[in-house]
């Protein structure tokens, strides 16, 4: 989503390179594109007048340190002006003293509010809380219905007295619910409307008077820009919010909302949704998402992506098995399938350190070599997955492997090499020895794979996992190989 804004304030880290220091004449320039770049991304023009004013006097303030290029510096003013606008550190849900913790969804028609609600409730039940979901918009078709099967779908009870009850008897009935229960946590899915009006918030108002939620979320499309901000103020004006969700952040949308919300509205973000899947919700942290903005990656939501999915233990087995020669074409496919649930390959691209800057040409380029190679190795029987050597020496095979999937005598052969280059690699690290790496080679065909494999003892290898000096090294080694070529 911050692709175009990224691009721009590259723009303005160019304007210093070459320069000696920071000075009054030569971060006019940057600013200038730091103000474009901003307006261009849908920011609230007073959020970026407010913007520009302190990262020039932090600019013009900041002491000459030995070793560090201006425009390195004026990166480092730009991201920690960045944090502080989206609000300096993440803002956890609010909990109750006694069970159940009420939250009370809002927003206008279309944000994603119904399906905010399961999102929240199953990243809930993550913790170990129990939830109950309660549907009170009887106006919109199916709304109810809608609920009833996301519900379905994630394992999650809903409430609900159909489309003729009174909202706030929905809601004042599904708490009491909750209460007979046991639950944690009850969410409230309310009625949207295609815009503001009176009715709605009167009917929201009534809602939160009867049920004394103890959180007040309200749901905005990342895509509304600067209207996201406003949107979040009028609402907390009339209605009283206690923060925001803050959808569709994986779509085309410019980024204002994201950087315009916390400032105007005074609330916090305290989620995203990244995705259409239910999943696909995450808590909002500032900084990460400056050093994203940044092109500097996201490297511990990364790393919070792949303990979600990875089984320890099993990642070990596989590493093991990597480092000897032993990975074979079933742990590749497990490891693809792995990274489709994980997100989009562009989407994890972008929380490497490095990798954001890959072209939509290129991303497009690995999805299709992955889908690729999933067909072929699809077509191979147990006995050559387990053993690869025999494709290597067996033309009639991979002539099979290639009519079954619809590819060439080449493109298996092409697997089957660089799948054994790769192997190769990955048996002389276990030697100790470090052959040197093609960074982003491996994306064109198999040797960016190998890295999903590389979680050793009981960690990722990941910066900022900490170990013995030993076992730092031995991190740092694998890492070579591992994250870093994803």
């Amino acid at each position: 989503m911050f692709d175009a804004l990224a691009e721009r304030l590259e723009d303005a880290w160019k304007k210093l390179r070459g320069q000696d220091k920071i000075s009054q004449s030569n971060i006019q320039d940057a600013l200038k594109e730091v103000r474009r770049a901003l307006l261009s991304a849908d920011v609230n023009l007073q959020v970026v007048k407010d913007f520009v004013a302190e990262v020039e006097a932090k600019a013009q303030g900041a002491e000459v340190v030995s070793g560090v290029r201006p425009d390195q510096q004026f990166i480092k003013i730009v991201y920690d002006e960045l944090v502080q606008v989206m609000g300096e550190t993440n803002v956890p849900l609010a909990k109750a003293d006694t069970a159940p913790t009420v939250i009370l969804m809002a927003g206008l028609q279309g944000t994603g509010k119904t399906t905010a609600t399961a999102k929240l409730a199953l990243q809930l039940r993550k913790q170990e809380l129990t939830c109950l979901m309660v549907a009170t918009d009887v106006y919109r078709p199916a709304a109810i219905d809608q609920l009833i099967t996301l519900g379905q779908q994630i394992d999650i009870p809903v409430f609900e007295l159909g489309k003729d009850a009174n909202p706030v008897e929905i809601a004042r009935q599904g708490v009491a619910r909750a209460e007979e229960l046991g639950v944690d946590t009850v969410i409230i899915d309310t009625a949207g409307r295609l815009q503001i009006d009176q009715e709605m918030m009167g009917e929201l108002a009534r809602i939160k008077e009867t049920v004394k939620p103890h959180e007040t979320l309200l749901v905005v499309d990342a895509m509304t820009g600067q209207e996201a901000a406003t949107l979040t103020r009028t609402f907390h004006e009339q209605i009283g919010i206690t923060g925001a969700i803050l959808t569709k952040l994986d779509g085309d949308s410019r980024g204002g909302a994201a950087l315009s919300v916390r400032r105007i509205s005074g609330q916090p973000i305290k989620f995203v949704g990244v995705g259409e899947k239910v999943e696909a919700l995450q808590p909002f942290y500032p900084e990460r998402m400056a050093s994203r903005i940044l092109g500097m990656g996201d490297t511990i939501t990364l790393v919070e992506k792949i303990t979600e999915q990875v089984d320890l233990a099993d990642a070990e087995k596989l590493q093991e098995k990597m480092l000897s020669a032993k990975y074979d074409f079933s742990d590749f496919l497990k490891q693809m399938r792995l990274l489709k649930n994980m997100g989009s390959l562009g989407g994890l691209m972008k929380l490497v350190p490095g990798m954001g800057k890959l072209s939509s040409d290129q991303l497009a380029k690995g999805e299709d070599k992955l889908k690729q190679s999933e067909a072929m190795i699809n077509s191979m029987t147990s006995e050559e997955r387990r053993n690869p050597d025999l494709l290597a020496s067996s033309p009639s095979r991979r002539r099979r492997i290639a009519s079954g999937s619809g590819y060439t005598d080449r493109d298996v052969s092409s697997l089957v090499s660089e799948f054994t280059k790769m192997r190769s690699l990955m048996q002389q690290m276990g030697q100790g020895q470090m052959p040197g790496m093609g960074g982003m080679g491996g994306m064109g065909g198999m040797g960016g794979m190998g890295g999903m494999g590389g979680m050793g003892g009981n960690r990722p290898s990941m910066p900022g996992w900490r170990g013995s000096n030993s076992q730092k090294k031995k991190k740092k080694e694998k890492k070579k190989k591992g994250f870093g070529q994803l």
